[in-house]
């Protein structure tokens, strides 16, 4: 790569030109991050052809001082009324042999003040007169913020033939006209406040780092103001404002047009778009529209980062470089793909299609039993979709489009689910488990087109601020009625189902957030029907069955097999209100043959047994499976429920959002020996299609890159698993989709576990909650299935407490509920704790058998869990929790203080992990 000739000065002195250059360079002072060498001077020709002295931040003279040969060139443009400095990161962390060019436009920053405003057209131009002074002949990366995104994308179209991808922070190319402008630049642009916001006081500077979360350092903010001390110095900031082309006849508008008109011709070009929606300027909705423009770009979201998202998520320059080595530079990657095996070699599995068997028209589809009691057969439910569907064409819902759909579980759900998937759109689905908070932000992240809701979903949805056109039906079914019949008189043609592509997307499903933050999940229609064709595959689901859906992810699928399904009298989202007497009323309602239930349904149906009449009992032993998901279930809990639903099999897939099922067996069926000799939980062997792999744990806790070429039993690691049904990516997750995707086509579970000699998968837990101890890694569910064998002792949870590397083990305890123990805790509030008593800590340090000795032994009177579950230890909570106890923190901060910070309400209690 060729690199410009003119002097590196750090000031250059024209007298003649003294007026209107002012200084040119960096001035003395500190300016946190930035190395000094990398600042230099160019003179270029600007748009009118006359010289102009430019200050760039450049790390090329470095690399060949150390004699590294630049391959690609990054070029970053800033935006208003930033400088160069925004990119100080990026070029700090420049891998070998990437040149970054970040540039101060003319009259910013340390560049020349010309005297007079420039408009977009002219900033477009002087862009191309500064990388030919440069030298700059390919390959180029562009890297832009704010307005630098119109103006480093009109240099990119310029130079097509250089581009070697794109990258874009909080910018836009267009205004949508449903859209009013931003306030904040309404309110700058406005006439009597322009000059006096922008360039006599230096409010609009000082308030673009006022947007950070969190704060900025003060150095840091003071080093974005420095070029702009004086109101001669922000001319071009008030300038930019000026130039913002929102109305139609504004002079920079056919610029800004024919940039975003441009984009067509770059779909073909690597593009990854990092975002910080809490931007109240350049807002998600203008992610949208650039996702549109180039529908290839790869995106990654800093859910709580604003204007300035590489200040507020700095990890996010990582990504960056990472993406672009992956990307633009594929060769620099490393293939770990397990020997033999190529990256696509997948068992093939039969796919049920996404719509509705109609081979039974007359059979009963859906019956749901809450409220007055609704049911449809699967005639009138095809017809149904097709009318709904051709409804919410009419609403503006087309193909490829995201519907986010809060409706409760039944017959609208079912209509509402299928009509999308009909017209070619992307059903998005959270659960309400998730809180107001996160449940907001997850639907947010997804930037739905359309919001089809009950009223009370639509306020919430208003209430957090999810986009999107809103649809609103009314729990009566009524709403979804009328809907119907709009699209029955309309009668407009539907979409030929064999025009719809398999690859595209078919649904955005979010993560339960047990251990991070929710996660969007993007299943394509094809890997959809691959989830629907394994069910059928694996559990038999054929002719003749009919199921109870109360587990909300297999709720939908009824349809698609032909099974008939009754939906019980329970909040499916709240799994622990289905009673046994519900049950038996669903499974009368259709003459079920399987039963789908969470594990926290299962208890409380095992609980409410004893108010069974006997008919209801009668009734219950008609089930001939028991499937139950979403948690490992204890096989305690399984023998309960085979005494109330006793003709019943049981069955726990094991998967997860991402992957689901991967694995099945039923517990009930393991012997004593299996349960005391293996380690962890048993989840069965891999079904049909599903190909399962472990990553060994290094002695620092972290998984293998490389996968082997075939199963080791015994090998404790990270479970990798593959199949034609798990997820196609992270939506909008960039970097967690390469973690996960680690060799391409795999998906990491972040559980670990191992394979026996038989090729069962035992579980051990979770990658987050392995304890790293100075004697190497430990997995949390072998220690405390052994520690629970104790008498007295209901539940254990194994957190490690301490620095990275070595961490020191605790166990936490919880005694029966009468007697041993307990009677130690009478009195206790509720999430209580102290350290157990020496005979009953010297019991559970023995029953552990780790190498590592056991720090402490704590007694509390229940453990937290995670809310949508009501079955997941949150172990990461509870070794807080304990490290507190040990520090001898105040009572309000050990008695679960923090959970109800977390959570908003009191966390449910659990006897299983």
């Amino acid at each position: 790569m060729s690199s410009s000739k003119q002097p590196a000065n750090h000031r250059i002195h024209d007298p003649a030109r003294a007026q209107t250059q002012h200084q040119v360079g960096l001035p003395a002072g500190t300016l946190p991050g930035l190395e000094r060498g990398w600042s230099r001077v160019v003179l270029a020709r600007d748009a009118e052809g006359l010289t102009r002295r430019w200050h760039v931040l450049d790390n090329g003279p470095a690399l060949e001082e150390r004699g590294e040969q630049a391959h690609t060139t990054v070029l970053a443009v800033h935006g208003n009324p930033t400088w160069s400095y925004l990119w100080r990161r990026v070029i700090a962390q420049a891998p070998p042999g990437w040149r970054v060019v970040a540039v101060d436009q003319l009259g910013m920053g340390w560049s020349e003040r010309p005297g007079r405003a420039r408009n977009l057209g002219q900033r477009i131009e002087d862009l191309g007169g500064l990388t030919d002074a440069l030298g700059l002949t390919g390959p180029v990366v562009t890297l832009a913020h704010d307005w630098g995104g119109p103006v480093s994308l009109g240099w990119a179209q310029r130079h097509r033939t250089q581009l070697a991808g794109v990258v874009l922070t909080n910018t836009a190319v267009h205004q949508p006209a449903e859209h009013a402008p931003p306030p904040v630049i309404r309110l700058a642009r406005a006439p009597g406040l322009l000059a006096q916001v922008c360039q006599r006081t230096p409010a609009f500077v000082r308030a673009t780092t006022a947007l950070s979360l969190p704060p900025l350092p003060r150095e840091v903010r003071a080093a974005f103001a420095s070029p702009y001390r004086t109101a001669t110095r922000r001319a071009a900031v008030a300038d930019f404002v000026r130039d913002i082309p929102f109305e139609a006849t504004h002079p920079s508008r056919p610029a800004l047009d024919a940039v975003a008109e441009g984009l067509d011709g770059l779909r073909d070009v690597p593009a990854l778009m990092v975002w910080g929606p809490r931007d109240p300027v350049f807002s998600s909705r203008y992610l949208e529209d650039l996702l549109t423009r180039l529908p290839q770009a790869d995106v990654q979201r800093y859910e709580s980062a604003s204007h300035l998202v590489l200040e507020d998520a700095p990890e996010g320059v990582g990504v960056i470089w990472d993406w672009l080595q992956r990307t633009v530079a594929p060769g620099d990657v490393t293939d770990v793909t397990p020997a033999g095996e190529a990256q696509d070699s997948e068992t093939p599995v039969d796919e049920v299609p996404i719509h509705v068997d109609v081979r039974r028209p007359e059979e009963v589809a859906v019956v749901e039993l809450s409220g007055a009691g609704r049911r449809i057969t699967f005639g009138e439910l095809a017809t149904r979709v097709d009318d709904v569907a051709r409804g919410l064409a009419a609403r503006g819902v087309q193909p490829g489009d995201r519907v986010a759909v809060l409706v409760p579980p039944g017959i609208d759900l079912t209509t509402v689910v299928y009509a999308v998937w009909r017209l070619g759109a992307v059903v998005v689905v959270a659960d309400a488990g998730l809180g107001l908070g996160r449940l907001g932000a997850a639907l947010r992240s997804a930037g739905p087109r359309h919001v089809i809701g009950i009223p009370s979903a639509l306020a919430l949805a208003a209430l957090t601020r999810v986009p999107g056109t809103r649809i609103r039906v009314e729990p009566d079914g009524a709403a979804v009625d009328e809907l119907a019949a709009q699209g029955a008189d309309d009668g407009a043609p539907l979409p030929d189902p064999q025009s719809l592509s398999e690859s595209a997307d078919g649904a955005v499903l979010f993560t339960s957030g047990a251990t991070g933050p929710p996660k969007g999940v993007v299943y394509t229609r094809q890997r959809l029907a691959a989830q629907v064709g394994l069910l059928r595959t694996a559990f038999g689901f054929g002719p003749g069955e009919r199921f109870v859906a109360a587990f909300a992810p297999f709720a939908l699928y009824g349809p698609a097999l032909g099974l008939p399904s009754a939906v019980p009298d329970m909040d499916v989202t709240a799994p622990h209100t289905l009673t046994a007497a519900a049950l038996a009323e669903a499974v009368a309602a259709v003459d079920a043959s399987m039963v789908f239930a969470a594990p926290a349904a299962l208890r409380n149906v095992a609980a409410t047994a004893p108010s069974l009449t006997p008919g209801q009992r009668t009734v219950l032993a008609g089930p001939r499976l028991v499937l139950s998901a979403g948690a490992p279930v204890p096989v305690e809990l399984l023998h309960q429920v085979r005494e109330v639903l006793t003709a019943a099999e049981t069955q726990t897939p094991y998967g997860m959002t991402e992957a689901l099922p991967v694995a099945s067996l039923d517990p009930t069926g393991l012997t004593e020996e299996d349960r005391r000799s293996g380690e962890g939980v048993c989840v069965g062997q891999p079904l049909p299609g599903v190909q399962v792999r472990i990553a060994p744990l290094g002695a620092d806790g972290i998984p293998a890159q490389d996968l082997g070429s075939a199963p080791s039993p015994g090998v404790v690691g990270e479970i990798v698993v593959r199949g034609p049904h798990v997820k196609d990516r992270y939506d909008r997750q960039w970097a967690a989709q390469a973690r996960s995707e680690r060799p391409a086509g795999w998906h990491r579970t972040g559980d670990v576990g191992q394979l026996d000699g038989d090729g069962r998968l035992w579980v051990q837990g979770r990658l987050a909650h392995v304890i790293d101890t100075a004697d190497g890694p430990l997995t949390p569910y072998p220690v405390e299935n052994r520690v629970r064998r104790l008498p007295g002792v209901a539940d254990v949870a194994a957190v490690g407490i301490g620095p990275a590397g070595a961490r020191l083990v605790v166990l936490v305890l919880v005694p029966e509920a009468r007697g041993g123990w307990s009677t130690r805790l009478r009195g206790a509030a509720p999430g209580a704790g102290a350290l157990a008593p020496a005979d009953l800590a010297a019991a559970a340090r023995e029953a552990a058998e780790v190498p590592t000795p056991v720090a402490a032994v704590l007694v509390r009177d229940w453990l937290p869990v995670d809310v949508r579950h009501a079955s997941k230890v949150d172990r990461t909570a509870l070794a807080r929790w304990a490290e507190g106890v040990l520090h001898g923190r105040g009572a309000r901060e050990r008695a679960g203080g923090l959970l109800r910070g977390l959570t908003g309400r009191q966390a449910p209690r659990t006897r299983s992990r």
